[in-house]
């Protein structure tokens, strides 16, 4: 372990397909979407998306703090503490002034801004918690977590839409790397799977309209694909300086060793045709982690299944690569987290590392004409990863961009 780089010992993970890493991992091998009609859509023109079951998060939350934080908060605290236990920390013991926390969220509250609206305009304004305003801050991610465990480092809460979850994972990089703590829990988290949002995605014309199939709904690459569907979850990952964690005989899971960010300067929602900004957040990446495009062994793909954003991806990799190692769309199975999406594919790719093994992609039967990749299908591929690559792209033109390695 290189001591600048910033080693990965622990991984918390909440998503569509259960509670923990073991839980997500296993779906996502068997290439089995988490899709299906959501009731508290019925009615609307997208009525289906991938949530996570709110007894088995209720269950790993606990009873204090539901009252007064919001359900993305659930899922950030919940990833977050199974981070800190697979890393074998114990908050109690920890120098607590020197950990960090950085949490991405996209959008936030939207469950609570659509109860105030209601409450608004039938009057009812008692029905308005005082908490209203503290649990719909986006940094309150960060801020929970950080009183849930005790970690008195820098705080920081992250909002590139779609890439801050990624975004959030390299700034806790860069805050190691300057000296500024010695652990960050780093992340994503978000919940977004309410009428607001799918409303608003439908009349964007984001969202998969399949509501005759959503487990087939989600299809990045496919040639019939036709939108992305929406989900939700948290993902933490613990990293260390890899001399605090060799000094306390904790096992790296991964090195992470490459972070790129750069800005479209282009569109609020649609990348520029060429994919100039996601190329130099890629080039950016494999910069700073000293590697050659020839030396990634796998690309875990933002890959949202909206016709031009795969489009523009597959043009951006194959110009990197020249000949693309094998792709996979985490997307595919989960559903696109929004913010929480860079955080969650980050630690997807941290067991694709730790199991040698890259999941497959569901839903492609027929890949778009001239994407022209490698895109694991059908079964799981086990074969030799030493480094991953994994993209992040979000509204506002906003890229990230992470790089991670063996230990």
């Amino acid at each position: 372990m290189n001591r600048s780089q910033a080693v990965v010992t622990g991984v918390g993970l909440v998503t569509p397909a259960g509670v923990g890493a073991g839980p997500t991992w296993r779906r996502l091998c068997a290439g089995a979407p988490t899709a299906s009609t959501d009731p508290g859509l019925a009615g609307l023109p997208v009525d289906f998306g991938c949530r996570v079951d709110d007894g088995e998060l209720a269950a790993a939350l606990g009873r204090g703090l539901r009252w007064r934080t919001d359900r993305f908060i659930h899922l950030a605290l919940v990833a977050a503490r199974e981070a800190v236990r697979d890393a074998g920390l114990r908050p109690g013991e920890w120098d607590a002034d020197r950990v960090a926390v950085v949490i991405g969220v996209g959008s936030s509250s939207h469950d609570t801004d659509v109860h105030v609206l209601r409450c608004l305009t039938s009057g009812a304004y008692q029905k308005i918690s005082p908490t209203t305003v503290p649990r719909a801050l986006p940094n309150m991610a960060a801020g929970e977590v950080a009183a849930d465990l005790g970690a008195r480092g820098a705080g920081f809460g992250v909002s590139t839409a779609c890439a801050s979850g990624a975004t959030a994972i390299g700034i806790g990089r860069q805050l190691l790397a300057a000296g500024m703590c010695d652990i960050a829990l780093v992340g994503g988290a978000e919940s977004a799977c309410g009428p607001l949002s799918s409303v608003g995605f439908w009349r964007l014309g984001a969202l998969s309209t399949r509501c005759h199939d959503p487990q087939g709904a989600s299809r990045p690459f496919d040639a019939e694909r036709d939108g992305f569907v929406l989900g939700e979850g948290a993902a933490v990952l613990v990293l260390e300086r890899a001399e605090h964690a060799r000094a306390r005989g904790a096992p790296g899971k991964a090195v992470l060793s490459g972070f790129g960010a750069t800005s479209d300067a282009h569109h609020p929602t649609s990348p520029p045709p060429e994919g100039g900004g996601a190329e130099r957040a890629v080039r950016a990446a494999l910069a700073e982690a000293g590697l050659a495009p020839g030396d990634i062994d796998h690309v875990n793909a933002h890959a949202t299944s909206t016709p031009l954003n795969d489009r523009v991806e597959a043009a951006v990799l194959r110009r990197v690569f020249r000949r693309p190692p094998p792709v996979t769309a985490t997307k595919s199975v989960l559903g696109h987290s929004l913010g929480a999406a860079g955080a969650v594919e980050a630690a997807v790719c941290v067991l694709t590392l730790h199991h040698q093994t890259i999941h497959p992609t569901a839903n492609l039967g027929t890949p778009e004409p001239g994407i022209d990749l490698d895109v694991v299908t059908k079964a799981a591929r086990a074969c030799r990863v030493d480094a991953v690559l994994s993209t992040s792209f979000g509204f506002g033109g906003q890229n990230a961009v992470l790089v991670l390695q063996a230990p």
